[in-house]
């Protein structure tokens, strides 16, 4: 069985989906139904636009979800997934492409959440920073003494959180860390400090949108980043969706390997499948990464020969192995 993890924001890159649209009928329609309900040709900032520019919340996230649903689409009956899985805004993109959610449902939610969290930051500066090499522990009683906001928002793999907050309280908590024998502490180059009670304007808004849509069962379980358990219930989806917001991105604390299922990542850049790699642990977990420069479309074909290559390892080796 296959399963499939989306990258969230952070994996945009100029050129992203180029490819796609060039090559794909298929996609360039989707695109181009994309820039029709956005109001703007974000085509433009993708394809052409400078890093800056795709480092706006309101471009990057809508940017990242198209490159990431599309992708999916243009694999045609190849994507068939037994379990989705999400990266915070890749939650999105895991529920679309699940049938949670239509393509324009999805889109719509995607950028008016992008659009609340823009306000949000501007109503008190925030910030994230990346905490490497201390435990967990340590990270949560760090902020839980914080007088000012900052929290844990993003437990990405084992040695490696993301915390968020005011930017006072994040840039304190980054000096109480290293002086708790954190190795490293880097600052984040995002627009405010997502996932922590600072996106709090931003949830009534988005509940609003999230009720109004309709959610359909997806074909497979999905995982969901508040609760790091995979669901199918459509109202189960939806408050998780509310919760995600607010609430830490609850990554390492999911089952990567239960039994039979293989992880593919459809991702951006090659951290996202690090971090998977660093959570399963799995020696020949079968992540394909799309990375800067490189065409998605011949990424589709090496996801292809991967899935071959581990359905022969699988049926050849590693079963006869264990009858025997």
């Amino acid at each position: 069985m296959k399963a499939y993890v989306f990258p969230g924001q952070g994996s945009q890159f100029p050129g992203m989906g180029k490819d796609l649209y060039d090559n794909s009928p298929l996609a360039h329609e989707m695109f181009e139904k994309a820039n029709e309900l956005l109001g703007f040709r974000i085509t433009d900032i993708m394809f052409s636009g400078t890093e800056e520019e795709l480092r706006q919340t309101k471009v990057t996230q809508p940017a990242i979800f198209l490159h990431s649903v599309i992708l999916a689409r243009v694999m045609g009956s190849a994507f068939a997934p037994a379990m989705t899985a999400g990266h915070s805004l890749g939650e999105f993109s895991a529920l679309v492409s699940s049938g949670a959610l239509s393509f324009e449902s999805g889109l719509i939610l995607v950028a008016g959440r992008a659009a609340a969290m823009q306000k949000a930051c501007g109503i008190r500066p925030s910030t994230m920073a990346a905490v490497l090499g201390i435990d967990d522990a340590i990270v949560e009683e760090v902020c839980s003494a914080s007088k000012d906001i900052v929290v844990p928002a993003n437990y990405n793999s084992p040695g490696q959180i993301v915390i968020s907050g005011t930017v006072e309280g994040v840039n304190n908590a980054a000096e109480a860390l290293k002086a708790r024998g954190a190795k490293r502490v880097v600052m984040l180059a995002v627009s405010g400090g997502f996932h922590s009670p600072c996106m709090e304007p931003a949830r009534s808004e988005l509940e609003a949108a999230i009720r109004a849509t309709r959610f359909s069962t997806p074909v497979c379980p999905v995982y969901q980043n508040a609760t790091a358990m995979p669901t199918s219930d459509p109202q189960q989806i939806m408050s998780n969706l509310v919760a995600q917001l607010t609430s830490p991105v609850k990554w390492t604390q999911r089952n990567w390997s239960p039994p039979g299922l293989h992880w593919l990542s459809c991702c951006n850049r090659c951290w996202y499948g690090q971090l998977l790699t660093d959570i399963t642990a799995i020696p020949f977990l079968p992540s394909i990464l799309i990375k800067r420069g490189r065409s998605n479309l011949m990424c589709l074909k090496y996801l292809l020969l991967a899935m071959t290559f581990c359905s022969f390892i699988l049926s050849h080796i590693i079963v006869p192995s264990l009858v025997s």
